[in-house]
């Protein structure tokens, strides 16, 4: 199989534009370590290519034209589309994988209809991870992006259904490929209730991802998520398809509440490569 590595982060602008706000600095390098160590675990797989599962944030698609699923199949992407002194991420080019993004695309096609582009500008939904996984911005990034902003939003089923496309996706091919899925749990970015956590839902919710209880996992409502999570808490689904992609059982590496200058429950895990 050519799927070698399978995870899950968070991302919040916070964690790299506010980390010297930071009250809790043992758990915020608590969080940075355990950060790390997928970046050596990524690197340990022998990965030739990372696809970053992600929630797009109007940066590139808006009302007008939102796809429930793209792929990017582009030669390089530049990031942050955000202020580089806000993110403290400095502007860069990413490199892509454009012959194995288009095949993994066509792969994928076969039972979910999705988007390509061979334009992207990365946001924090895709930089805050690379900051940390591959600070050296030297893997070929395949930028994958589900629609979690913009209702109607994708069932949770049909982004368990793009997961699994994309686990076969990545079994159709020679190249050994690491993926991750990156989102808040709950959340409620740009309004009042900023830092506002729900830990005890974000932590049921990371008991059925981590046990594969995909009974569970798409039992939630997105009315439950707004009202328990915020509407951050729609990102569950690139965490979804993670699991989907990964099929086998996960192992929680870091989780913590009480970072709220994050604004978003701080996530780490990753997931045995199964079937």
């Amino acid at each position: 199989m050519s799927l070698v590595y399978a995870g899950v982060l968070s991302h919040a602008p916070g964690i790299t534009g506010r980390a010297d706000l930071v009250k809790n600095t043992e758990k915020r390098d608590e969080f940075y370590a355990a950060l790390d160590k997928q970046r050596q675990e990524i690197e340990d797989s022998g990965a030739e290519a990372l696809i970053v599962i992600a929630a797009e944030h109007f940066a590139n698609f808006f009302m007008n034209n939102m796809p429930a699923y793209c792929i990017g199949i582009g030669n390089r992407y530049e990031g942050p589309i955000e202020d580089p002194a806000w993110l403290k991420i400095d502007k860069t080019d990413v490199p892509g994988s454009p012959d194995l993004a288009t095949r993994l695309t066509k792969e994928v096609m076969k039972t979910v209809d999705t988007a390509y582009a061979e334009e992207w500008k990365f946001d924090h939904g895709i930089m805050i991870p690379l900051n940390f996984l591959t600070p050296r911005y030297d893997m070929p990034i395949i930028p994958v992006n589900i629609n979690c902003q913009g209702p109607p939003l994708t069932p949770l089923n049909r982004a368990w259904e793009f997961g699994a496309a994309l686990r076969r996706a990545c079994d159709s091919v020679p190249e050994k490929v690491a993926l991750v899925g990156t989102g808040g749990i709950s959340h409620w970015p740009a309004t009042p209730d900023s830092g506002k956590i729900n830990e005890p839902w974000d932590r049921e919710f990371l008991d059925s991802l981590m046990n594969q209880d995909k009974e569970a996992l798409l039992r939630y409502t997105d009315e439950e998520t707004y009202n328990e999570a915020g509407q951050g808490g729609f990102e569950i689904r690139t965490y979804i398809a993670a699991a989907a992609a990964a099929k086998g059982k996960g192992e929680l590496q870091f989780y913590t509440g009480e970072l709220p200058i994050f604004a978003v429950g701080c996530t780490v895990a990753k997931f045995s490569i199964s079937g």
